[in-house]
């Protein structure tokens, strides 16, 4: 076990916890280019450029206001479902699985890990991602919702539900994430967490919070969790 998740993990591994966007699915870039696109209806010149730099791991109800600071003006109580609408219509048009990611979740059944989702998209939004990229058989009737919830992330709720919905402790958990505003939920939960992350973006000053550079050394750090603690 690597030192990092030592600070946190207790073990012995009970369940693996997935964000959704940028972890298995690929449409990180899209929601936040619509975001981008909905600060400059707005009034707020946010190129595209910058869309991931700006928005990436935040919730509507944390960028709304973030909009209307920017941009000067009040968006309205029905910017949100819009907002959610748009992603849900972007998704059913088309969307990619993180590379590795059929491979990642295949090795990581056969180490005998459940495994639940946690993210900060809609149910709705999830359901048409998964549909989509095949990846509704791994995850059925195991998704969690922080938007849902009325709790997104930074919150650590929707990774508490997870594992209390499991029925196993938050100290028994391991958590793949790419986002600050995640790994941070994640940490407040008591879980350690995994970032997929490339080698020049820096990792949060956390403790418990681990890099690997790409989905196929998921499994392997796994897999010592299970060798240590047993």
């Amino acid at each position: 076990m690597t030192l990092a998740l030592s600070q946190v993990f207790r073990g012995p591994l009970k369940l693996v916890i997935f964000d959704c966007d940028g972890v298995l699915v690929d449409s990180e870039e899209t929601c936040c280019r619509l975001c981008a696109q909905a600060a400059r209806e707005a009034g707020w010149n946010v190129p595209d450029a910058l869309a991931v730099h700006t928005f990436s791991g935040m919730s509507l109800a944390t960028i709304q206001p973030m909009i209307e600071r920017n941009a000067g003006k009040k968006l309205g109580a029905e910017w949100e479902p819009t907002m959610q609408q748009r992603f849900v219509a972007a998704m059913k048009e088309g969307v990619e699985p993180v590379s590795g990611v059929h491979a990642m979740l295949d090795a990581v059944q056969k180490l005998g890990v459940p495994v639940r989702v946690a993210s900060n998209s809609s149910c709705e939004e999830m359901d048409v991602k998964f549909e989509k990229t095949s990846l509704s058989p791994y995850f059925d009737g195991r998704i969690h919702s922080a938007r849902d919830m009325g709790v997104p992330k930074p919150r650590p709720d929707v990774y508490l539900k997870a594992a209390e919905a499991e029925g196993v402790l938050p100290c028994e958990c391991v958590v793949l994430e790419d986002s600050d505003p995640g790994a941070k939920a994640a940490v407040d939960a008591g879980m350690a967490c995994v970032m997929l992350r490339a080698p020049e973006k820096a990792l949060p000053d956390w403790k418990g919070v681990e890099r690997i550079e790409k989905l196929s050394d998921f499994p392997h750090i796994l897999s010592e969790l299970i060798k240590v603690a047993s």
